[in-house]
């Protein structure tokens, strides 16, 4: 069986026997999100997409602010459904993209890219490599990136499975000279369950290295 195959296995079968709430990375309020996206200092019209939304309620949020050009991808169609279901009306002003971020192609590019839910899980080498294509593709010159992943002091796995930790050199080390670290911080997180992990928290920006910041 492939790695998407068997990725996308794993995440159905999660989001099938678990509502949103009930998940150990819910937030009600993705607030180390939310404020890095507010230091990136977008437009409203830009476009935004977040890997691994799936039900996510950062999508809510962002509509709240007024973003109008938002995107969510996720390798579940169930966790699509929950966040569509939840949204009601408000789910058609949404472009929804069922795919796996290491194999996905863009057809457009994005000028903030939010990533909490993929990265950390990609343990090999070809995979990051993948996803290092794919966001290199989708976003613009100029264009940001907030990923959130596991901190050294977090878990080792989730959900079952093995996960990769990351500090901020290590980061800036897997994300290579196109991306440079504009803003980190290490945020708590409790789970619904009241067990605490720890996150660290990157905005990057897409830059060529003749135009380094």
């Amino acid at each position: 069986m492939n790695k998407e195959l068997t990725r996308k296995r794993h995440w159905e079968e999660v989001y099938r026997q678990k509502a949103a709430c009930e998940t150990s990375w819910y937030q009600e309020v993705p607030q180390p999100s939310l404020s890095m996206i507010e230091n990136a200092d977008t437009d409203l019209d830009t476009p935004v997409i977040d890997i691994g939304g799936g039900a996510s309620l950062l999508v809510d949020k962002l509509l709240e602010m007024g973003f109008i050009d938002l995107t969510i991808l996720d390798v579940s169609a169930s966790a699509l459904a929950q966040a569509k279901q939840r949204l009601a009306m408000k789910a058609e002003r949404v472009s929804w993209l069922e795919a796996d971020v290491t194999t996905f192609r863009p057809a457009r590019r994005y000028g903030l890219w939010h990533d909490r839910a993929a990265f950390h899980f990609l343990t090999e080498p070809e995979d990051r490599q993948h996803y290092l294509n794919t966001l290199e593709q989708a976003l613009q010159p100029g264009g940001q990136a907030v990923i959130a992943v596991f901190s050294p002091q977090g878990p080792k796995k989730c959900s079952g499975l093995d996960i990769v930790q990351y500090d901020a050199d290590g980061m800036v080390e897997a994300l290579g000279p196109t991306f440079q670290l504009l803003e980190e911080r290490e945020a708590l997180h409790v789970t619904p369950m009241g067990n605490e992990q720890w996150f660290n928290y990157f905005r990057l920006v897409k830059v060529t290295r003749q135009h380094k910041l």
